[in-house]
């Protein structure tokens, strides 16, 4: 399988990384000059506000907006900070890592120990009053009105290992499920003597690399780690203790492996950084490094434009037939099924079988591609079989275990409903790319000539009530001005009659199809307000 990643940075304002498979865009990742991007950063901030009711504090972290932090996301040092008994404290955690020695059940048992056995959370008021100070990290960026979502549970990742204060151990990536590399990248860690108090995790990028690597990392991440730890000492909150690097840096550093084949760069500076990164970090793949310099544009050249104008579309259509719509509201999407032309001789339930695992592998790439978070409703064709069903939810499950985000996959429901979540932590590519249509405020319709034509006689008839009204001038869309002085002028007659007040219906070509203005007038041109 050939892979290559396109790096395009020909306009200053936004970078698009698109990663291809076979020639097939399989992830895309935008971001603008404009949109402020704080996930990853590490901030000292002041506490503002407390919300007792949703135990929640909210954070001045010196962005002009302040950031929601949840009680669980307060790590157990600061407890002791509130008071909290600290030996109770110290007693549970003692218990936990003790269970979780004895359990022979592996990493399911120990997860079912904690959530039955959860660490003591005082209030959030006994933790913080305002004006103290906290050290944060962005892990979500603020949504709508929402302002970020902070964590004090700080991660600092590296090339092959994650830097966590807290977490105070050695651990392994999950999704390196080889026990015997599990056991010998730890035992690599231990022998590298990591700092007492600091946790170290090893990415799945650290899988299959030599102690010379790692040590390499852990080195570089030590070096980071002070230079925050100093400034968290000696500057006063709020202030900025550490930036996430910029995207190019960052996909490189998250994504780039043996299996890319090729990174291509069509900017000058971009191509630079990026050399120097790859040299500095990972120079083994340093080679695979180009400048693109030919006169077509990089995503022209590679289809990726298309692919691109099919995102932002609502029907995606399948490969040998078939269709998905996907709908996106504010905190869920819903992805619907449709068989259209496609049909297998044998039955009607391998024809659904095999249209549902088609849909199955565009969905998971449709959400990759889109960004696509918070709960997902997935309405398959409706299957018979039990076995069907379950190759069905088996199948989306493999299929997502490549996406970056975290996901939970549930099994079908009664109705044919598989629903799942998906991790949330920027806006989707569709609300950074697109404003709110301001024809249908986001619902996707308009209200027809008819319907507005009828709703300007309600609003006149009341109008008309006003004392002293002489004269009203009412504008709206062409075709609904055309509506009224044709199909409605015997009301507009019979209004002007009743009323004895002049009424001037005016159509423009330019306003959306909503648009009502209405100017009432006394005999003395004095405009009058209707309520």
């Amino acid at each position: 399988m050939k892979k290559e990643m396109l790096i395009n940075v020909s306009q200053p304002e936004e970078c698009r990384i698109a990663i291809l498979e076979d020639d097939v865009l399989e992830e895309l990742y935008v971001e603008r000059a404009s949109q402020d991007n704080y996930v990853g950063n590490i901030y000292k901030g002041k506490v503002v506000n407390l919300e007792p009711a949703i135990q929640a504090a909210f954070v001045d972290f010196g962005v002009g907006k302040n950031g929601f932090l949840h009680i669980s996301d307060v790590e157990s040092q600061y407890f002791r900070q509130g008071g909290h008994d600290p030996d109770a404290i110290a007693a549970m955690e003692r218990e936990e890592d003790e269970a979780r020695r004895k359990n022979k059940n592996g990493r399911g048992g120990a997860r079912r120990f904690r959530s039955n056995r959860p660490r003591i959370k005082p209030p959030i008021q006994d933790i913080f009053k305002r004006g103290d100070e906290v050290v944060v990290q962005v892990i979500k960026e603020g949504i709508g009105t929402k302002g970020p979502t902070l964590s004090t549970y700080i991660s600092i990742p590296g090339r092959y290992l994650v830097l966590m204060p807290s977490l105070g151990r050695v651990g392994v990536s999950r999704k390196i499920e080889d026990e015997d590399e599990r056991r010998e990248l730890k035992r690599i860690m231990l022998d590298l003597s990591p700092p007492k108090g600091l946790g170290f995790i090893v990415r799945t990028a650290g899988q299959g690399k030599m102690r010379k690597d790692l040590s390499r990392d852990l080195s570089y991440l030590l070096r980071l780690w002070k230079a925050i730890a100093r400034r968290i000492k000696k500057t006063p909150g709020p202030c900025d203790l550490y930036e996430e690097s910029d995207m190019i840096i960052r996909t490189i550093r998250d994504i780039v492996s043996p299996d890319i084949d090729a990174i291509y760069v069509d900017q000058p500076e971009a191509y630079e950084r990026a050399h120097e990164f790859l040299k500095l970090v990972m120079p083994k793949f340093a080679s695979k490094l180009t400048r693109y310099q030919e006169t077509e544009p990089l995503f022209h050249k590679y289809g990726v434009e298309d692919e691109i104008l099919k995102i932002n579309s609502r029907e995606v259509p399948l490969k040998n037939g078939g269709s998905i719509v996907i709908d996106q509201t504010e905190a869920l999407v819903a992805i619907d099924v449709n068989s259209g032309s496609f049909r297998i001789e044998e039955s009607a339930e391998d024809t659904a079988y095999q249209l549902n695992m088609n849909a199955a592998r565009e969905i998971s790439r449709q959400l990759r591609l889109r960004d696509l978070g918070g709960v997902i409703v997935n309405d398959f064709i409706d299957m018979r079989r039990e076995k069907h069903r379950r190759n069905l939810e088996r199948s989306l499950r493999d299929l997502m275990q490549r996406d970056r985000a975290r996901t939970k996959i549930l099994r079908t429901s009664p109705f044919g409903l598989i629903e799942m979540t998906r991790q949330r932590i920027r806006p989707s590519l569709k609300r950074s790319l697109y404003n709110e249509c301001p024809c249908c405020s986001g619902r996707s319709v308009v209200k027809t000539s008819e319907s507005m034509a009828i709703e300007v006689i309600r609003i006149l008839m009341h109008a008309t009530e006003v004392s002293k009204c002489a004269r009203i001038t009412v504008r709206v869309n062409e075709a609904v001005a055309a509506y009224l002085n044709n199909k409605k002028r015997r009301e507009l007659t019979d209004i002007e009659d009743k009323s004895k007040i002049a009424i001037q219906i005016l159509g423009g070509e330019g306003l959306f199809p909503e648009h009502l203005e209405i100017d009432s007038r006394d005999g003395n041109g004095n405009q009058l307000k209707i309520s």
